[in-house]
């Protein structure tokens, strides 16, 4: 006998979940996509691109969600293109569909973006932040733009524990001086 098993509940979180439905609706980011404007920049920025020439460009949302993040989170190019690989809500904030483990571009299509848009473009996305993140009533959606993280060589080593050595080819000391199995 075949019977098609109903949801109790709406909200339950299962296989067949879309994207959405799978994230807390009350994080910060979640609220922050839903209440900016998106298309105020997709109407102020498409004017840089070409309709006939070229390779087509990475989706304007993509590309201000990942400068606001770079912004609110103080991070470098790299990091915030890094992160957003490995955070749903960084994913859904940038107008994923789906959830994907790849890069969404390479950190120095950011700085080309930004050369695009100029000043006058940066101007308007931090004018979002300032807006919305007031509206959103959340400390942490306040961007601070006075230091940028910077990426060291020497910083996988510093921050190397037990869990990651292995990844930065570094191995800890026993106390006796050989180096531990991890």
């Amino acid at each position: 006998m075949y019977h098609v098993i109903q949801a109790k509940n709406s909200a339950q979180i299962g296989f067949y979940s879309s994207f959405e439905e799978q994230l807390n609706h009350s994080h910060p980011l979640y609220i922050l996509a839903n209440r900016i404007d998106w298309n105020v920049f997709e109407e102020a920025f498409k004017k840089h691109y070409s309709a006939t020439q070229g390779k087509p460009g990475k989706p304007i949302r993509l590309m201000v969600s990942l400068l606001i993040l770079k912004q609110l989170r103080n991070l470098s190019d790299e990091s915030v293109v890094g992160q957003w690989a490995e955070n749903a809500y960084y994913q859904y904030f940038g107008g994923e569909k789906l959830f994907s483990v790849k890069p969404p571009c390479v950190p120095t299509e950011l700085v080309e973006f930004r050369k695009r848009i100029g000043e006058a473009g940066s101007e308007l996305i931090l004018k979002s932040i300032r807006i919305n993140g007031k509206d959103a009533d959340d400390d942490n959606l306040s961007g601070d733009t006075t230091v940028q993280e910077k990426i060291s060589p020497i910083q996988p080593m510093i921050s190397c524990t037990k869990d990651n050595c292995k990844m930065s080819g570094h191995r800890p000391k026993r106390k006796g001086g050989t180096k531990t199995e991890l």
